[in-house]
């Protein structure tokens, strides 16, 4: 089987680890540009990158009948954090209340504190807490031209709950919140084991956003349930396991010919598309 790897990074830890395995068994594996073009189609296509190159190569693979993981319809739905709240909540999940404000500037008055966030979910985008006005006037003197979104700060312990699915196998860790650490990335990481009902709002989100691999961020506190994010095809750097259920996955889905999720992610695009029109 040939499985073709959409990836900035191809040597990325759970990449690497995936691709290792499937070679192991005799299968082909190949590092694709982002940028492509494809001439010869791969039997299934893993979409870790989510650049407009990217998702533009993963839509026309789609058009000419590959199966990629996960869709692109599905992936750019979790860059836009709006799109992402608004479909959590139409579903029933608990999803921090996600207001659009525009750009940091345009922001009138905000009952502090509050957390502000970039529009679009991307490496190093903004993702900060604000106390007061001083803050706010950093903030949007480093970030002016950043269309952002905003939601209320729930008090916690400083954690969040992570957890990570790939192809229906939950991996969970605890890990400092980027919102309690000075930096404003996330600190230091411990083991941690899901209770049953997180591990089924995990799974969830995924039927919701026609995801197969996919992170869910959860607030970690008093407030719990709360999610907080939904990422699609995150890192899941560190949990064991989960290099094996990636390349079953790609396994699985290349000899089908159709991704588990497929269905799903057609209905949640048709779906945003009707509310916008």
């Amino acid at each position: 089987m040939r499985v073709g790897l959409i990836a900035g990074d191809p040597g990325h830890p759970v990449l690497a680890a995936a691709a290792e395995l499937l070679m192991r068994q005799g299968h082909e594996v190949a590092a694709v540009p982002p940028a492509g073009p494809v001439v010869d189609l791969a039997d299934v296509y893993l979409l870790k990158a989510r650049t407009p190159q990217a998702l533009a190569l993963a839509r026309e693979l789609e058009r000419r009948g590959a199966p990629v993981v996960n869709s692109a319809a599905a992936t750019e739905l979790c860059q836009d954090r709006v799109r992402t709240a608004d479909l959590a909540r139409a579903a029933g999940l608990p999803f921090a209340e996600t207001a659009v404000v525009g750009l940091i500037g345009e922001l009138a008055d905000p009952a502090y504190p509050f957390v502000v966030k970039s529009r679009r979910s991307r490496r190093d985008d903004l993702v900060a807490r604000v106390d007061g006005p001083d803050r706010l006037r950093e903030l949007a003197g480093r970030w002016p031209e950043e269309p952002v979104v905003t939601q209320p700060f729930v008090p916690g312990t400083g954690w969040d709950q992570k957890l990570w699915v790939v192809d229906g196998q939950v991996f969970a860790a605890r890990r400092q919140s980027e919102l309690a650490t000075s930096t404003g990335k996330s600190g230091r990481a411990e083991d941690w084991e899901p209770s049953a009902e997180r591990a089924a709002l995990a799974l969830r989100v995924g039927e919701v956003f026609g995801l197969d691999v996919y992170g869910v961020d959860l607030l970690d506190g008093p407030a719990e349930p709360v999610i907080v994010d939904v990422n699609a095809f995150p890192g899941v750097r560190g949990r064991a396991g989960a290099p094996e259920a990636l390349a079953a996955l790609a396994l699985r889905v290349g000899a089908s010919g159709v991704g588990v999720s497929c269905g799903a992610a057609s209905r949640v695009a048709a779906r945003q598309g009707a509310r916008q029109g």
